[in-house]
């Protein structure tokens, strides 16, 4: 029970970095675009988006697996008492 909450935890990390990641690709993007076309609300292409989301999702789920296997396989710690 534990593994799974730990790894939704870092799926929903990962995802909420993706939206930061969003929100400055787009802002620069705006910032330099000529023609730009909105796709509803965004001007991101489609694709772009899909992918940056998903991104998150399989980048979460992959980094809450690494920590669980350093943190609770290996007993690794950052501070650790002596």
């Amino acid at each position: 029970m534990k593994k799974i909450i730990y790894l939704g935890l870092a799926t929903i990390l990962g995802l909420l970095l993706s939206f930061i990641l969003h929100a400055g690709i787009e802002s620069i993007y705006l910032k330099y675009a000529k023609n730009i076309t909105w796709h509803h609300g965004c001007a991101l292409p489609y694709w772009l988006q899909i992918g940056l989301v998903l991104a998150g999702l399989i980048g979460g789920y992959f980094l809450g697996r690494f920590w669980w296997r350093l943190v609770y396989i290996e007993n690794k710690r950052l501070f650790r008492k002596k």
